[in-house]
């Protein structure tokens, strides 16, 4: 059975559901996306016979982050007390069913965020994961700040935020952001069989399991996503923000000015 909320589609196959991305070209982060995908899940959490899930995108680009292209010809920046594409991120890491994300290819910024509300990652060789946020002068988001150190430890997710550099699946292996990596012709079905292989324990367990595991999870998202809406805030006002966001869109490195 196959159910579509907006561009996310849900494909149940026994006790465990496949939810896919479709948004294209590169599946750009968005509030109405994000709304959409917490909904998909939150649903699945109530179903009564989904025990764990599959995360994937359609493409070539698991997801390219947040479309910042327009934003420097908008104008002033409304101040704002509260980001609402953030408020959708919390609800990502509230919901209660184990998640395994298949990433076919890039994960940047706030898609790597995303590939984070999973417990585990499957990647084929052709994934790429970078936190390119201060190449764009911008502050990193989507929680990645708490979530991102506490996979890889604070030194891994320092040189991740600090350089922007790009990492391959393997470099990702080794610092623990990918538990396993599979060709691209079978990426889908290793990540069913790792979810499958997490849905054939008791139910109930999995998920105290996994809520004990979590812990203050989404409490810490809403906590740290609040102060990364703060320094964006200001960040997107600057010189800077600008000629990051002209850079990255023209393929160069950035002529930064400091201010």
């Amino acid at each position: 059975m196959t159910d579509r909320i907006g561009d996310v589609h849900t494909l149940r196959d026994g006790f465990v559901a496949r939810v896919t991305i479709d948004k294209p070209p590169i599946n750009a982060v968005s509030v109405d996306l994000m709304r959409d995908l917490a909904d998909a899940l939150e649903g699945l959490d109530k179903d009564g016979a989904t025990r764990a899930v599959v995360l994937a995108t359609a493409g070539k680009v698991f997801c390219s982050g947040a479309d910042l292209s327009n934003r420097t010809s908008e104008g002033p920046i409304p101040e704002r007390s509260i980001n609402p594409l953030y408020d959708q991120a919390v609800r990502l890491f509230s919901t209660e069913l184990p998640i395994v994300a298949a990433v076919q290819g890039a994960a940047i910024g706030a898609g790597l965020g995303l590939s984070l509300i999973a417990d585990f990652r499957v990647a084929a060789p052709e994934a790429r994961f970078a936190a390119n946020f201060t190449k764009l002068g911008f502050h990193p988001g989507f929680g990645l700040t708490y979530t991102l150190p506490r996979l890889i430890g604070r030194q891994n997710a320092a040189r991740m935020f600090l350089t922007g550099e790009r990492y391959d699946a393997d470099d990702a292996m080794d610092m623990g952001l990918v538990d396993e990596i599979a060709p691209l012709d079978q990426l889908l079905l290793r990540a069913h069989a790792l979810a499958a292989s997490i849905a054939e324990n008791a139910p109930l367990a999995i998920r105290s399991t996994r809520k004990t595991l979590r812990g203050d999870l989404a409490a810490a998202v809403r906590t740290q996503t609040d102060h990364e809406f703060t320094e964006q805030q200001w960040l997107m006002k600057t010189d800077d923000f600008k000629e990051g966001v002209k850079a990255v869109s023209e393929r160069r490195p950035g002529e930064f000015k400091g201010r």
